[in-house]
């Protein structure tokens, strides 16, 4: 019986394929948090300059057609989801409590999280890590069903 066939070896495969799971979950998390964290900030650009400006709706057509232009192949960009990024903001940005949260889910949570909740009392329910499986059919299902 060689070395690879004890029970050792399956055990340290096992930690060994833990630990990846557990690196690229934590990865996952980092790009999503940096991701929620740009699109608040495109958001936010595009709610500071709509006020200080006499840009209409517009301004969100021609920054979703030049970004997609400068950037091929990187989804994210439609003239929808760019007013979703704006959404994102003007739904939290008075809210300091729900802000952090925002973050620490998926983008599809938010969305969904945004289009159905009638309130902050809802949106953090929903928010928090312990209310969803941090699946966003979970989620969908959830507010669906509470809704």
């Amino acid at each position: 019986m060689s070395d690879l066939d004890s029970g050792k070896y399956r055990q340290l495969l096992v930690e060994v394929k833990e630990r990846i799971r557990q690196a690229q979950y934590q990865s996952l998390k980092a790009v999503n948090k940096e991701l929620i964290t740009l699109y608040w900030d495109i958001g936010r650009l595009i709610v500071t300059r709509q006020q200080g400006e006499t840009w209409g709706k517009s301004v969100v057509e021609q920054l979703a057609k030049d970004l997609q232009a400068k950037f091929p192949g990187i989804s994210g960009f439609s003239v929808r989801n760019i007013w979703n990024m704006r959404n994102l903001y003007l739904t939290y940005f008075q809210n300091e409590k729900l802000q952090p949260l925002v973050a620490e889910i998926a983008w599809s949570h938010n969305l969904v999280i945004i289009q159905k909740c009638k309130d902050d009392l809802e949106r953090e329910f929903y928010s928090k890590p312990s209310a969803v499986s941090r699946q966003p059919s979970a989620v969908s299902r959830q507010l669906k069903i509470n809704l």
